[in-house]
């Protein structure tokens, strides 16, 4: 009897392992660190191959669509841009659009190019604050742009 307890012992201590390894592999499969174009060009090569988010405001004029699947766009942030390719299976958000906020989720490729495949989109402001139109100093705001969707894709 007493060796079949050890056997099980053993086993269980096994599988408990092994449920720990796949945890500790997911986890780090999962997390993606957030990042601006300018901190991703800046950590250079090592940027390579790892799993990153990387934010930043759509570029006007860049977005095209290039065969099944494919959308090329840039993305911005204080000066720095970041040519992004997404190759996901999902359709890109409605959201997307020039000048709105966008995350988007991949690795950096050798090129410096980003390639994401998972992007999310926060629509431009759909509201523009003007001080002191009214003589009161407060902030009023103005109809939504015709150019600018008017729907809510928060993050």
């Amino acid at each position: 009897m007493r060796g079949g307890r050890g056997k099980f012992v053993l086993g269980a201590g096994l599988f408990a392992l092994g449920v720990a390894g796949l945890l500790v592999a997911g986890f780090e499969e999962g997390k993606a660190y957030y990042q601006t174009v300018g901190e991703l060009q800046a950590m250079g090569p090592g940027a390579e191959g790892r799993r990153l988010r990387v934010a930043g405001d759509v570029t006007p004029g860049t977005i095209r669509r290039e065969g099944e699947g494919q959308v090329l766009f840039e993305i911005e942030h204080e000066g720095a841009r970041l040519a992004v390719r997404y190759v996901g299976r999902e359709p890109l958000p409605d959201t997307l659009v020039d000048r709105a906020q966008a995350v988007a989720e991949g690795h950096l490729l050798p090129d410096g190019s980003f390639e994401a495949t998972h992007v999310q989109a926060k629509c431009a402001s759909k509201y523009d604050a003007a001080y002191g139109e009214d003589g009161s100093g407060a902030p009023t705001a103005s109809p939504p742009s015709p150019s600018v969707p008017v729907t809510d894709g928060g993050f």
